[in-house]
Order: C-alpha cells, then structure tokens, then sequence
C-alpha cells in the first residue's frame, strides 16, 4: 500500500490504521484516492461557499472527511457511495447527524443520467450545489450530467486529476479544447481555485490534482439549443483538425452545404473545429441542418 506520508498524522491517522489492520485496500477500479489533509478539505467547504442549510451532493463520501466539514458548515449532504464497505462505516458514523442523507450505490445510472435515488434528491425547485472529492473514474461523466439538467447545479466545486482540470478550464486553439470544456461552459463559469499534490492523498496518485468551481451563468443555453450544440461539438471535435466546410458538409448531407453554413455563420470554411470559440460554435449549431430540431 502506498505510503500517505505525514498528512494522514492526526485526527484521521488511527482511523487509517485501523482499516489497515482491518485489511482494507483503496479501490484502484473505483478510483479510490482519499484526501487526508484538514488544512485543505476546510478549504475546500470555505471555496465552494457552503452556507448553513445549503442542500449539496457529494459524490464519493469514502472515509467521510469531506462530508464531515460539509455538515460541520451546517450544508445538508447527499452521499453517494458506491463501495458497500465504506457505505456502511459512512452511515454508522453520521447515522445520529443531522441534515446526512445516505444513497448506497452508483451515482450513474447510464453514462447519460443519473441514477433515480439521487435525481430524487436534488429534484427542483430547491437549488443544490455539488461539492466533492471526484473519483476519478467517473469525474467527466459527473460533470457533464449535471451541467445539462433541466434543473442543474447552482455551483460545481470538485477536485479532480489535473488534467481533467484543464480540460475544464481550456479554450479555443489549445490541445484541451473538447466537447467536456464545451458543454461545461456553456453553462458555467470554470476556474481553477487551486492544485494539490499527489502527498496529500492515501494511496498517493501518480498525478496533480486541481479543484476547480463552477458557477452557473445567469444566461444559459436553453436546453434544445443545447442539444443541437452538443451534436455538432460530438461530431466537429471527432474530426477536430480538419477543414470546417468539409466536416460541415458530411453532416448536412452534400458537400457544397458545407461551406455555404460556414459562411452564414461569418467564417471562410477553412477553419478548423479545435479553434473555434464557443460563441462560434453556438452560431454554428443555430444554423445547421442535419441537427436536432428545436
């Protein structure tokens, strides 16, 4: 087992000896990597602006460390927790807390939604935020669920691999620049808040974390042109470096209608999809045949 170093001494240090010694292994399947540092995960509640009340989901609970300074800023958490060992310690250690709120299994139910229990929880009109230490398995799908909800995340505050951070973050022309980093913006403000180092997780990961906080922009895309953006981003972004007008012409079915939308849209034709802004892109899929109807 990897060594968590001097950030798993106190007030977590026995409970990690005792799982241990219990046998407990972090699931590597489950991208189990649990962060030990108190300095940073109050960090984390005071950068996700948790107010007393606030409903939040947290996805990933494992050992509790987060949940706990959640609850402490008096939020009402939503775990979800899929590994039944470390569901059934979460439960017997909140079950007497007020405002925790436990949900035994996968947060997805398809890698399109949510599961039921938890769409259940953060049914509308209450806003809910969501706060969490990502596993990082399911860290993209996560995200990208809950941005394109009828009823979405007020703020997303997550720590995830760095890479994916970047993604996030990215804009037009550079390698980072995807369809994620679209369908996020879209409908959030990202930025990274800060990056944390492999040391400061049990077992340690072989790369840099980032927490990153989304808030959600006041005009975001209605939800049918949201879908005919994400189909066209699903299918330029598959052929990023090539010339726009040819993309464009196989998705509307004749080639010479490729350049022709291109030019509607204010650009040349030449162009090619990973430089493109997302205001571009927004007039593109608003013009487009062979998309969605609205």
């Amino acid at each position: 087992m990897s060594d968590p170093g001097d950030t798993a001494r106190g007030p977590w240090a026995a409970l990690r000896e005792e799982l241990v010694q219990a046998g407990f292994r972090p699931s590597r399947r489950l991208g189990q990597n649990f962060l030990l540092d108190e300095n940073l995960l109050r960090a984390i509640v005071r950068d996700a602006g948790v107010e007393p009340g606030a409903r939040v989901l947290e996805v990933g609970p494992g050992l509790g460390f987060l949940t706990r300074h959640l609850l402490t800023a008096g939020a009402r958490v939503t775990a979800v927790e899929i590994d039944p060992r470390l569901a059934e310690r979460t439960e017997t250690v909140f079950a007497n807390t007020p405002g925790f709120d436990l949900v035994r299994g996968d947060v997805l139910a398809s890698k399109h939604t949510f599961a039921p229990a938890v769409l259940a929880r953060i049914a509308p009109p209450e806003p809910w935020h969501l706060v969490a230490n990502l596993p990082y398995a399911v860290s993209g799908p996560v995200l990208a669920i809950a941005a394109s909800l009828p009823h979405p995340p007020s703020t997303m505050t997550v720590l995830v691999q760095l890479e994916l951070a970047q993604r996030i973050v990215a804009s037009a022309g550079g390698d980072d620049w995807g369809p994620l980093s679209i369908r996020l913006q879209v409908a959030y403000a990202a930025r990274i808040v800060r990056r944390v180092p492999p040391e400061l997780f049990w077992p340690r990961p072989q790369v840099d974390s980032a927490l990153v906080r989304l808030d959600v922009r006041a005009d975001p895309l209605p939800p049918v042109e949201r879908v005919r953006l994400s189909a066209l981003v699903e299918r330029l972004f598959q052929r990023r470096r090539q010339r726009l007008a040819r993309v464009l012409g196989e998705i509307a079915g004749r080639g010479t209608a490729g350049r022709e939308w291109a030019v509607q849209a204010g650009l040349t034709g030449d162009e090619r999809a990973e430089d493109l802004p997302l205001e571009t892109l927004r007039r593109l899929a608003g013009l487009g045949p062979g998309l969605p109807a609205p």
